[in-house]
């Protein structure tokens, strides 16, 4: 799970508009750097539609070399079950897949995947690790919170 990084507050645009500040860009990619340094490689990236989402997912897929992240517009203003609905359906021939998306939704997810209570500030980045074999068994505490970091850590 990946939160957008930092974005700009403009009322003259429209939410889904709203693109990253420049400290946005900044914290997405030392984000992916610090991902990459560990050795965290996703297969695929799925984004929300919104323009902020958008470019934090592009800023991770040109550091990892992958292809242009997906879009599924149920993430934006999703609700944890709405989430749950789209993890469910990620495709199994891929065991590592990075989620972009936004809060509360994120974190809901977080909580209802993992138990853990955690703050999910913008670059935020969220490894769970799943003891199944295919997205359709995920569901409430299946499972475990491997990797958590962001900028401010």
């Amino acid at each position: 799970m990946i939160r957008h990084s930092k974005a700009e507050k403009e009322t003259s645009v429209k939410d889904i508009e709203r693109p990253l500040k420049y400290i946005g860009i900044q914290d997405a990619v030392f984000m992916a750097e610090r991902l990459k340094e560990k050795g965290l490689k996703p297969q695929l990236i799925i984004t929300s539609p919104a323009l902020r989402t958008k470019t934090t997912a592009e800023i991770f897929a040109d550091h990892f070399s992958l292809p242009d992240p997906e879009t599924k517009k149920a993430i934006y203003e999703a609700s944890q079950q709405t989430l749950l609905r789209v993890i469910n359906k990620l495709p199994d021939q891929y065991d590592f897949i990075a989620f972009v998306g936004h809060n509360p939704g994120i974190a809901q997810i977080l909580y209802y995947l993992t138990g853990e209570i955690r703050e999910v500030h913008t670059s935020t980045v969220a490894l769970i690790d799943f003891d199944t074999n295919d997205w359709a068994s995920v569901s409430g505490d299946t499972g475990k919170l491997v990797y958590y970091s962001s900028p401010k850590e």
